[in-house]
């Protein structure tokens, strides 16, 4: 039986928790049991772009030591655009691990990894295809944020402090103990000393933190 490692990727970090990675093992493993390979671990790259070379990825990086250290000499993933959409990253990780012994199969299209100059050919327009769509994913991306921001002043980030229930209230406390002419940092004492709650649970009021507040009102 064939040893082989899983390598799982995820563009964003808002995939982590969706159908990415449960759909890219469900198709390794069914084709790991059709060929008689047993997976013996899976990396899973959380929230890293397609288009970054493979020496800035942490599971990457860690599989490929681990390649060169144990004798396993094969990857598994579910399709080529989960090793990279930009076509020269896609095509410098096979030519590496080509280089290096190592074995790549994509499973939902395991013979376009083959040498002649067809199926080359094909592995590249493929890649071509996928760098376009991530291409146009992007500039989708960009013109709708553009567009929210226009409409409505800011399109995506951490919530500004006053727009969650009570948090106004502590804003307005701020302004009247500033009119009295106390400092930031006193400020800050003041709401540590009342058990007035930050966002962030169990942290504590800083003057540099009342001072951005007030800062965002005016």
């Amino acid at each position: 039986m064939t040893k082989a490692f899983a390598y799982l990727r995820v563009s964003g970090k808002g995939q982590v928790d969706g159908d990415g990675f449960p759909r890219q093992t469900a198709a390794i493993k069914a084709y790991a049991k059709d060929h008689d390979i047993r997976i013996v671990k899976t990396f899973r790259e959380e929230g890293v772009t397609g288009s970054k070379e493979t020496m800035d990825r942490p599971a990457w990086v860690e599989m490929m030591s681990t390649l060169h250290g144990n004798g396993v000499k094969t990857i598994l993933i579910e399709k080529l655009d989960r090793l990279a959409r930009d076509l020269m990253v896609q095509e410098a990780c096979i030519g590496d691990l080509r280089k290096n012994g190592f074995t790549l199969v994509s499973v939902m299209e395991p013979d376009l990894m083959a040498t002649d100059a067809t199926r080359v050919l094909m592995r590249q327009l493929l890649g071509a295809v996928a760098q376009y769509e991530k291409t146009q994913i992007v500039i989708k991306l960009r013109a709708a944020r553009t567009r929210m921001k226009a409409q409505e002043g800011r399109c995506e980030g951490r919530k500004p402090f006053g727009f969650f229930e009570g948090e106004q209230a502590v804003i307005d406390h701020m302004k009247a103990l500033r009119a009295t002419g106390m400092g930031f940092d006193k400020i800050a004492a003041t709401l540590n000393n009342e058990g007035v709650p930050t966002r962030k649970a169990g942290k504590r009021w800083f003057g540099f933190t009342v001072n951005k507040i007030l800062a965002a009102q005016k």
